[in-house]
């Protein structure tokens, strides 16, 4: 028999894989039993409903992503180190993480309130946060004067699609670190100074 904590594991990695594939509303608690091989009443031994399991996986991996940003703007690093940790931990996140970070891509829209007003103020507070290290590394001049809002949002919207390297691509290894590298080199050559 399974050890409980492992079935667990991969009863959440399997129903998130399966919302990826077929999306949020399309997914029924009937199609998480079938791939779970499962009675539909036996999912609620690991959910109480869908909306419960978008709302903790969202706004869960939304606050480990506020933690880790408040921490990287709180440090002492130049506003190039900065950016680059930003990029790290995302790409870092991406490979531990990748179909809850689907789920935060793709899904986030489908939340309830007060969830979805809770999860669009963290990602603005985020979002604001890469502007502020950029303002700060064209200010030292690190980073070439540029329109802070273009380059926050491309910068943002290339790491909030990554995770598809890795879900759409399963069947082919990925090297977390190429692909960081990949990432780097292609955000600073954006904002470098000359």
């Amino acid at each position: 028999m399974m050890a409980k904590s492992v079935k667990k594991d991969l009863f959440f990695k399997e129903t998130l894989k399966l919302i990826h594939e077929k999306g949020f509303r399309a997914t029924t608690m009937r199609d998480i039993a079938e791939r779970m091989n499962f009675e539909v009443a036996n999912i609620y031994n690991y959910i109480d409903s869908k909306d419960a399991l978008l709302e903790n996986y969202v706004i869960g991996i939304t606050k480990e992503f506020q933690t880790y940003m408040d921490n990287i703007i709180d440090s002492t690093f130049s506003p190039k180190d900065k950016l680059r940790m930003v990029i790290s931990k995302h790409i870092q996140f991406t490979f531990e993480k990748p179909y809850q970070l689907a789920l935060m891509a793709n899904e986030w829209r489908n939340l309830k309130e007060p969830a979805l007003s809770e999860y669009v103020a963290k990602r603005s507070d985020y979002i604001s946060k890469i502007a502020s290290i950029l303002e700060d590394g064209v200010e030292k001049g690190e980073f070439r004067p540029m329109n802070i809002e273009i380059a926050t949002n491309s910068i943002v919207s290339s790491l909030r699609w990554s995770y598809n390297k890795y879900v759409d691509n399963s069947n082919t290894r990925i090297n977390p670190i190429e692909l960081e590298k990949q990432f780097m080199d292609f955000i600073f050559n954006g904002v470098k100074a000359s």
